[in-house]
């Protein structure tokens, strides 16, 4: 049975539609991750699974019962904010147990899972604290604490590391992830970082105007990305989508870029459909590299025009002119590249994502 069942969700504030049928099954214990940029509608649909909002239709299952008309405070889940919302007048331990004495819990019960969860999440030390006296990363612990002491169905976060520096939001993107593994709780979990959503997540909902573009694993929606929203969207940086066309050359197709190369093409049922016919191509970054490292032996060399380099420390990032058209590639921290000469790559052609120029959806 599925701990989350969303049916036909729809959400307009006016005339102006927010969720358009939204369709999702969660399984118990999945890390399921909401991913799309500002306005697609993953916070409202967060808040209606939360009950804090409603759908204009729709209905909304947690652990095989219908939440429709059912109050936030009694629908088993926890949620964990942006802003942490911690009480600044209580201790740590006020926080953690507020929203068990409310539900009258026995005292010894709420003790019992306050210093089993302090000790999870290392914070028994904070306890006597206040708000005002932790950094960023201990309020979000004790926040998620506040939500661990419950043991909800569900566990829903509401971009909660979004307030936090560089640094700090790695070391708690670690935590969560490894208190993920350590409870095997279900999670939906929403972000704008594609990320956190790649790092986290069991399956990622990549959102757009109101709708599940791709509903996969990472790996599928990194590698086999749905449409060209998905494509561009997913991944730092994204998928380079080049026009091309596709042709038959000694009976093989190959994708033809404008004034570019033509790139032999991996093994697609449909592409006969599309001879002659005007496609998008993608390619990851990380698929075109310096051409002393192929990256197999059916790579092809490409040369084209250094435009411009980032290094990074862990690679430089470099745009390249290929045909009429910018591409980016990512090479090796130590290779000397100079903007404005020409240079040469391979480009590893198993790794071509095809799509249809109209619809914009990948082909198979």
């Amino acid at each position: 049975m599925s701990a989350l069942t969303i049916r036909g969700v729809r959400k307009a504030y006016g005339v102006t539609p927010v969720l358009k049928g939204i369709d999702l099954d969660i399984e118990s214990g999945e890390f399921a991750v909401l991913v799309g940029p500002s306005g697609c509608g993953k916070s409202t649909l967060l808040n209606i699974i939360a009950g804090l909002d409603e759908a204009n239709q729709g209905t909304i299952e947690i652990g095989g019962r219908t939440m429709n008309g059912v109050a936030a405070k009694d629908r088993d889940i926890a949620m964990v904010f942006q802003s942490y919302a911690l009480y600044p007048s209580m201790t740590v331990r006020g926080n953690m147990t507020f929203g068990m004495e409310c539900r009258r819990v026995p005292k010894r019960l709420r003790a019992e899972a306050v210093d089993r969860v302090a000790k999870l999440l290392q914070i028994e030390a904070l306890l006597d604290r206040k708000p005002s006296q932790l950094s960023g990363g201990q309020r979000q612990r004790v926040a998620m604490g506040r939500a661990l002491v419950r043991d909800p169905l569900l566990f829903l976060f509401d971009e909660p590391l979004s307030n936090l520096d560089a640094k700090l939001r790695v070391e708690m993107r670690m935590e969560i992830k490894r208190l993920h593994q350590r409870i095997r709780s279900t999670i939906v979990y929403v972000t704008h970082d594609q990320i956190e959503a790649m790092t986290l997540a069991t399956r990622i909902a990549v959102m757009n105007h109101g709708e599940i573009q791709q509903f996969s694993d990472p790996d599928t929606v990194y590698n086999r990305p749905e449409n060209l929203f998905v494509a561009r969207f997913m991944g730092a940086p994204p998928m380079n989508t080049l026009p091309a066309r596709v042709v038959l050359e000694n009976g093989t197709p190959l994708a033809a870029i404008a004034d570019g190369p033509r790139l032999p093409l991996p093994p697609l049922k449909n592409v006969a459909a599309y001879i002659d016919r005007d496609v998008v191509l993608g390619i990851r970054p990380e698929c075109i590299v310096e051409h002393d490292r192929r990256i197999n032996d059916g790579a092809v060399l490409i040369d084209a025009l250094v435009e411009m380099t980032e290094p990074t420390g862990a690679e430089t990032i470099v745009l390249l002119r290929l045909g009429l058209h910018e591409v980016l590639s990512r090479v090796a921290p130590d290779v000397k590249l100079t903007p404005g000469e020409r240079g040469r790559f391979a480009l590893d052609t198993r790794k071509i994502c095809l799509f249809d120029a109209i619809t914009e959806r990948l082909i198979t």
